[in-house]
């Protein structure tokens, strides 16, 4: 009986170390801030008011991971409907960021979508420069996620140079 209960006890560990893991591996990828997907702003009004809306307590769902909000149940039922189409690309990280092979935070009000995708960036100044070079921003992005996608922010030290 006892040898039961430690193997129990051992399984209900381990599955909670992975669990743990899982959680942590999710916020790696995604860009989490006050305990929401891209600091709680709703992602599916920028393709429908075309602006940044905060997300409510009310309507949050869970994809890859992490908790998303929305302005609205319509708004929450078209993005689990489709996550793909309204994530932000990168995580939800700096697209300009990422260009340069590191994660970087984002507000709200630097964006852009393009060819139907949601870009983010850290700031107007950096939105700027993501205007102006736009489709090399992308592209060096692009190929910069699959190398820093699993890192955490912090072990990014160096940039990637393209």
């Amino acid at each position: 009986m006892f040898h039961s209960l430690k193997a129990g006890l051992g399984a209900l560990a381990l599955s909670l170390t992975v669990l743990a893991t899982a959680a942590t591996a999710d916020e790696i990828t995604t860009y989490v801030d006050h305990g929401a997907a891209i600091g709680g702003t709703d992602p599916v009004a920028y393709f429908t008011e075309h602006k940044p809306v905060k997300g409510s307590d009310e309507f949050t769902t869970t994809y890859d991971g992490v908790t998303w909000k929305f302005a609205s149940a319509e708004n929450r039922d078209l993005f689990t409907a489709n996550p793909a189409k309204y994530a932000p690309q990168y995580g939800g990280f700096c697209a300009f960021g990422a260009s340069k092979g590191f994660k970087v935070p984002v507000v709200p009000e630097a964006w852009k979508i393009v060819d139907g995708k949601l870009y983010l960036n850290n700031s107007k100044a950096v939105q700027k420069r993501f205007e102006a070079e736009t489709e090399e921003i992308i592209h060096d992005a692009t190929l910069n996620w699959e190398i820093i996608k699993d890192k955490k922010p912090e072990d990014l030290k160096e940039p990637i140079i393209r």
